[in-house]
Formats: C-alpha cells, structure tokens, sequence
C-alpha cells in the first residue's frame, strides 16, 4: 500500500474533493523517506543557482526504495510533491531524484536529464538490481 490513509481523510475522499495540504501531510507521514529526498533535494535547490539539485546516494533499505518509487511513480503523489515544492521532479535509478526549477523544464539541462541518453549514462554495475 502507497499511504496510509486516516479515516478522515478518506471520508473526505469519499464525499468530494481533497484538500492538496490534508493529502501532503498523508504522504509526509505514509512515506517519511520520500518526504524527506525531495524536500532535502527542493530545499538545496532553493538555497542555490543551480538548474537542479540531486540525491544520488541510494536508499539505506529496501523499504526505503520502495517508498521512493510508490512516490514518484504515482502522478498524483508527484503531482502534489511538486506543487508542495514549488519544483518540477525527474527521477533516475531507483533513487536519483532531481528538483528542478519550473523554469527550467524547457532548458538543455532538464532534456539531458530525462533523456534516454542519461538514463543509460546514468546506469551502473552496483545500481542493476534496483
């Protein structure tokens, strides 16, 4: 299972809309681990010039990994991390989280990064199992 739901907030699911803060908080706690990449990551990228910061140490565990790609392999996870950050998020490797700024989704930087090209350049022995 991705979240961890509180009955409120699926009651609140079952009769309307969700509110985008109640819905971050679930994935704040459900998946801690996750949280915790993107905002290191959104909040190195802040404190810099740079087009994007990056996590390129794997996850401590399995469970950790695990956490990551339920998060970012769901749109709308993704979707309220990136809003929540204010980034745009590109992912690499089981693990290679990137923030970049909204601004530069449209930049040669952001394109190398999603491209084929840099998900095979981006590939190496010790990261095949993930």
């Amino acid at each position: 299972m991705s979240l961890t739901v509180p009955p409120s907030l699926l009651r609140a699911a079952e009769s309307g809309p969700v509110d985008d803060e109640a819905f971050v908080a679930c994935v704040r706690e459900s998946l801690p681990y996750a949280w915790q990449t993107v905002s290191r990551v959104a909040s190195e990228l802040a404190s810099s010039d740079a087009e994007f910061a990056d996590n390129q140490v794997p996850p401590p565990s399995e469970a950790e990994r695990g956490q990551l790609l339920r998060a970012l392999a769901s749109d709308a996870i993704r979707s309220s991390l990136e809003r929540h950050f204010g980034v745009k998020l590109a992912f690499q490797n089981c693990h290679r989280v990137a923030a970049f700024r909204p601004s530069a989704v449209d930049s040669d930087t952001y394109h190398r990064f999603i491209s084929m090209r840099g998900q095979l350049l981006n590939q190496s022995p010790e990261l095949r199992d993930c």
